[in-house]
């Protein structure tokens, strides 16, 4: 499956995702998960952008993260496009 497609797919059905899937998107895209040494959720960063999005760890892991998610890594997506 090639990163568009994953993100295709969760931008699709936001339903019934894993961290490993979240983990995959993010790596494909240059993009930080980070686990969390305390606490219960995920941190999700990129230098391009300044919000730090947040996923809890917990499964499943709700549709409006994934929504979310998608979101954050199209802005990625834009502003790496702009800086190229």
């Amino acid at each position: 499956m090639s990163k568009s497609d994953l993100l295709a797919e969760m931008r699709a059905n936001p339903r019934d995702w894993r961290l490993q899937d979240v983990e995959r998107l993010c790596g494909t895209h240059g993009i930080s998960c980070t686990a969390p040494a305390k606490g219960s959720h995920y941190k999700v960063k990129h230098s391009t952008q300044v919000e730090i999005l947040t996923i809890p760890r917990d499964r499943p892991i709700k549709p409006v993260y994934i929504r979310k998610l998608v979101s954050f890594v199209d802005r990625v997506i834009g502003a790496t496009h702009e800086g190229a």
